[in-house]
């Protein structure tokens, strides 16, 4: 399983070159085929650890004795492992975020400089192949400093008062409202929602940037993105697809275990949650900055 949020690559559980689960069938009443088959050492068929053996006896030629049944070397990872997991990363997301509120407001150099760490560990643990509890972890508590830093700022502006708090709340009820619509299969998560989704953010992300360019380089509001009605319209749309990528994670974590993940993989999928939620709220600050005048 490789989870992460808009920004960064999305694996998957499978270990070919498709999407999680979307070399099998989409959701349905019934059990969808396996997508840990062929190559995957987590699947129950298709032993990858079979043995070649060399008949003595007869010709030289390759004879494959009967596959033993594979023993997973870790228990399956279960939804309470996901749960304690997220639970851990976003507690010390939460931890970070009160000490960058109470310390770091007025030094947001420093608290830009833990979010830009922070990014880069984002980024080493989605390259990586094999979850790190302490590089996730660390990369939690940078970024809590980061956005308890920013938001603290933010909440001292008095116009925007009470923003954070708005932020915080409408991510658990774009969180709630995801949860409910992925269990109740008003959202199907497939091959060709996760190909809208993929394009749509790269699409999104490349906007971003050259705005960011615009505004670095040209100053000002840059193209008008993080303004005016246009800044809303652009806000709302990051909004809809963190909550989109909510769908991808949770399809992750239920096909994680469904076909018998690691233990150890319910660190990614906490991983992924994580950076899918720091950017619904960071896309939800903006939104709610715009909106009450700033």
């Amino acid at each position: 399983m490789r989870s992460s949020n808009p920004v960064f690559s999305r694996r998957g559980f499978s270990r070919d070159t498709g999407y999680a689960g979307f070399n099998a069938p989409p959701q349905a009443g019934g059990p969808a085929a396996n997508p840990y088959a062929g190559a995957n050492p987590y699947a129950q068929g298709g032993n990858p650890y079979a043995q070649t053996a060399t008949d003595p006896s007869g010709p030289q030629q390759d004879v494959t004795q009967a596959p033993p049944q594979y023993t997973p070397q870790t228990r399956p990872m279960t939804m309470d492992d996901v749960v304690t997991r997220t639970g851990m990363t976003l507690g010390t997301v939460i931890a970070g975020a009160t000490v960058g509120w109470l310390f770091l407001t007025e030094n947001l150099g420093f608290a830009l400089g833990a979010g830009l760490v922070a990014m880069v560990l984002a980024l080493v643990q989605s390259f990586k192949r094999k979850p790190s509890p302490a590089l996730i972890l660390t990369y939690a508590a940078l970024e809590g400093l980061f956005l308890g830093a920013l938001s603290g700022y933010i909440n001292a502006i008095p116009k925007l008062s009470g923003a954070p708090m708005q932020a915080v709340l409408g991510t658990m009820a774009v969180f709630v409202a995801m949860l409910i619509a992925y269990k109740t299969r008003i959202i199907r998560v497939n091959a060709r929602f996760t190909r809208f989704v993929m394009i749509a953010t790269i699409g999104f992300v490349l906007l971003s940037m050259v705005n960011l360019m615009f505004m670095v380089f040209g100053g000002g509001t840059g193209l008008g993105f993080r303004s005016g009605g246009l800044g809303i319209l652009f806000g709302v749309v990051g909004v809809v697809l963190g909550a989109l990528f909510l769908a991808l994670d949770f399809k992750q974590v239920e096909d994680g275990v469904a076909y018998g993940a690691p233990r150890e993989e319910s660190w990614l999928a906490a991983f992924g949650l994580t950076l899918t939620l720091v950017w619904i709220y960071m896309e939800m600050l903006r939104l709610i900055s715009i909106l009450r005048g700033d």
